[in-house]
């Protein structure tokens, strides 16, 4: 028991150091208005993305693979696409799947500075529906996205 709660901390405390400008820009705060999936906003979701990606990194044991900045980084800006995906716009969020990895992209750019491994994740994390990350931290970042995704969809 208190190596789990030892092990949040941690997560809790990697997501707060390596994502605090992300987490207080303007316009991730607007993500709070935005509906993810279920209930969630994409604020809320994004942070869930980071915090299981820590968190399977340390149960897979590959946290030495990996640049846990460049991870949290990638999973909190992965759906930075600044939009409600769910309000009809004259149906150009019809292939949201398809490209909302390419806008979040393009708006984090704008915002932030990126790493090559952080571009990667962002882009490429809607497998199969795009090609797949070339890096550990993707591949991480992917699937705590779909974990995370099934989650918020049945349960909110």
């Amino acid at each position: 028991m208190r190596n789990t709660r030892v092990l949040r901390e941690r997560i809790r405390n990697d997501v707060h150091r390596y994502g605090a400008d992300i987490l207080a820009h303007h316009r991730m705060l607007q993500e709070r208005n935005f509906v993810q999936h279920g209930r969630v906003s994409t604020y809320a979701h994004s942070i869930r993305v980071a915090c299981l990606s820590l968190w399977l990194a340390y149960h897979l044991r590959v946290l030495h693979m990996i640049n846990r900045r460049s991870l949290v980084r990638a999973a909190l800006l992965h759906d930075y696409f600044l939009y409600d995906w769910h309000h009809w716009d004259q149906g150009t969020h019809r292939y949201h799947g398809f490209t909302h990895g390419k806008t979040a992209l393009m708006n984090a750019v704008h915002d932030f500075s990126l790493t090559r491994r952080e571009a990667d994740a962002i882009a490429h994390h809607m497998i199969p529906m795009t090609l797949p990350p070339r890096t550990l931290e993707g591949v991480l970042v992917s699937l705590a996205d779909k974990i995370s995704a099934l989650g918020e969809t049945i349960l909110y």
